[in-house]
């Protein structure tokens, strides 16, 4: 068994590192996850460029280059090549314990069963969600809180901040919210549709553009209210605020919304901010001291 789940996870660990090199060398694939992700950041930043919100912020702001590279580290090298095949194993290995049990997957024949809309509605609701709640906890446990600290050391906020966050997180989010969506009967191209809608919709967040999207934003997240989930002063006796991903509606619904002005010019960060490590690989071995 040991031995063979060992052949599984080198099996699939070696096919993602193949699709990663084939997704950035092979231009004309359809559905190209490596130019899909780099066209939707170049059009943030295009859109950053020509419509700023803060016009004194440079366009190489502080530590673009560091988090251009936590995108290329979180989206490509750690996710594709270490979570997705670990993921993919986790899901085969619990869909054979369910028929070695004579067990079918009876909420995944009745989501098949479903209009697509309403399937993708579902999986984008109920993902969100969950998301939004691990958010909380990131900031909520003092142990948790060590990690999500890499996302909240950025200090000028542009498109690319979305993806400065410690590999951990990509360990506790995505199995906390994809891994039993797949095992309720999601599949790898539902996930992919919508880790590409979530990653379009958090580079705007995080980008230096003044939007809110008028009476929608009660609705989704935005980046005129996701500024003050960054702000370095919060009220006494919050957390956090705004732990909204995709969606803000939570954040309305429970009461952890909080606006007070349009947080254009507000100081990011967190307390004590100036002695946290400033690279990647301090920034990544911090929280396990």
């Amino acid at each position: 068994m040991g031995a063979g789940l060992f052949h599984k996870i080198i099996d699939s660990s070696v096919g993602a590192f193949h699709y990663f090199i084939d997704s950035a060398t092979q231009i004309s694939k359809d559905n190209n996850y490596f130019y899909l992700v780099l066209n939707i950041s170049l059009a943030c930043w295009v859109l950053e460029i020509l419509l700023p919100w803060r016009k004194e912020q440079k366009l190489f702001r502080k530590d673009f280059w560091l988090d251009a590279f936590y995108m290329l580290f979180n989206l490509f090298l750690f996710y594709i090549v270490g979570y997705a095949a670990l993921s993919d194993i986790a899901v085969n290995l619990f869909n054979e314990l369910l028929a070695s049990l004579n067990l079918e997957n009876i909420v995944a024949l009745k989501l098949y069963d479903s209009p697509a809309w309403l399937k993708y509605t579902v999986m984008f609701v109920v993902a969100d969600f969950i998301h939004w709640n691990v958010h909380r906890l990131l900031h909520r446990v003092p142990f948790l809180w060590k990690f999500h600290k890499v996302h909240h050391s950025v200090k000028e906020m542009g498109f690319a901040a979305h993806l400065r966050f410690h590999w951990m997180e990509n360990v506790l989010y995505k199995s906390i919210q994809y891994i039993p969506l797949a095992m309720i009967g999601f599949g790898l191209d539902d996930f992919f549709l919508m880790h590409i809608v979530t990653i379009s919709i958090g580079h705007l967040n995080h980008s230096n553009l003044n939007l809110n999207y008028g009476p929608f934003k009660y609705l989704l997240n935005n980046p005129k209210m996701h500024i003050w989930h960054h702000a370095k002063h919060l009220p006494k006796g919050r957390y956090g605020v705004n732990f909204g991903i995709s969606l803000s509606v939570w954040d309305y619904l429970f009461k952890t919304a909080y606006l007070p002005s349009d947080g254009k010019d507000i100081e990011l960060g967190f307390e004590d901010d100036e002695k946290y490590p400033d690279s990647f690989v301090k920034q990544s071995l911090d929280p396990f001291k």
